[in-house]
């Protein structure tokens, strides 16, 4: 990922962690989804059991993660954390289960990705609270199954179709995270600026949370990065002058793109003549691999509008040559009849 990247889906700083809200009624935003998650959670308490499995997909940034904390916390559990990258074999994913606590949060970050042999150790321990272990190899080997305690797994992931159908039968409760609206986001760079005990006047909040991409770990990190160029170049208050000086010098625009955002777009007007242009070689274009352009660039360009995804591939729309102020084909043609 680029130094100049402020949306990078793998790097959590130390702020970011500091942020996170603790307790549903300190998550704001996503309403239908914390309301359904409450609901389940006190179910469970009073009747004295563990939490269904729960499977949460959207966008990268949206609380996944900080709402499986939080999972744990209101259940009052054990709260264990991985990814489905860093389970490689079997006994990696037998090891963390075999140690859980009864009722324990189980939380696998990127379950799409976990591979097909982990998945098969999965089933039982889900279904069953079982764990089938082999000992031996060839015809000597023997199949013995170990008793787990109940444990909740929470799985997160931003490619919901990606996960296969016996895995995502298996989660008992299902949600999607949507993009924020400004005032929530709002909401939360007042929230965030206070924790950071950064001094900063609702103008300011306000173009901040307009200009991050409907995202909360967005708006927490450019709010630190602004607070950063306040304590360098001023008297560390953020007013509405050091906001946008600030903004500018991270090249974030008004729609909340950053560097990388506009290279794609230009890469798809410029070079590939609007399109379209498929996501390997868009992601070449720009130097960046595919799945990061697919899952943390795209759905943003595609939910306001300045990108368009055909069969034939990625085509950038009218809105996006306005933007960059580029003279659009379709505009062009008309201007000669």
């Amino acid at each position: 990922m680029r130094e100049d990247s402020l949306i990078d889906p793998a790097d959590q700083d130390e702020d970011d962690v500091t942020l996170r809200p603790k307790r549903l009624d300190e998550f704001i935003g996503q309403h239908n989804v914390k309301e359904r998650l409450r609901v389940s959670i006190e179910a469970a308490r009073t009747q004295g059991r563990p939490l269904d499995h729960v499977l949460l997909s959207g966008p990268p940034g949206l609380g996944k993660t900080t709402l499986a904390g939080i999972i744990a916390q209101e259940m009052g559990v054990d709260f264990r954390i991985t990814s489905g990258p860093a389970l490689e074999r079997p006994g990696d994913l037998a090891s963390i289960l075999s140690n859980l606590e009864h009722a324990s949060v189980f939380f696998i970050d990127e379950i799409h990705r976990l591979p097909r042999a982990i998945e098969e150790v999965l089933y039982p321990a889900m279904e069953d609270y079982q764990l089938d272990i082999v000992l031996g190899k060839g015809p000597a080997a023997q199949s013995i199954r170990l008793d787990l305690p109940h444990f909740t797994l929470v799985g997160a992931t931003t490619r919901k179709g990606k996960v296969t159908a016996p895995l995502r039968d298996r989660f008992g409760i299902e949600d999607r995270l949507d993009y924020y609206t400004e005032p929530e986001l709002l909401e939360i760079v007042i929230r965030s600026a206070r924790i950071l005990e950064a001094k900063i006047d609702d103008d300011s909040a306000r173009l901040i949370a307009a200009r991050s991409r409907g995202t909360p770990r967005i708006a927490n990190r450019v709010l630190a990065r602004v607070r950063d160029y306040a304590i360098a170049r001023s008297d560390g208050r953020i007013d509405l002058t050091t906001a946008i000086e600030g903004l500018a010098m991270f090249e974030i625009d008004e729609l909340g793109l950053d560097k990388l955002d506009r290279a794609i777009l230009e890469a798809v007007i410029h070079k590939f003549g609007g399109g379209p242009v498929g996501l390997s070689t868009l992601a070449i274009a720009v130097g960046e691999e595919p799945e990061t352009v697919e899952d943390a660039y795209e759905p943003y360009l595609l939910q306001i509008g300045l990108l368009h995804r055909t069969p034939r591939g990625r085509m950038a729309t009218e809105l996006a040559y306005r933007h960059l102020g580029v003279a659009s084909p379709n505009r062009a043609q008309g201007s000669l009849l």
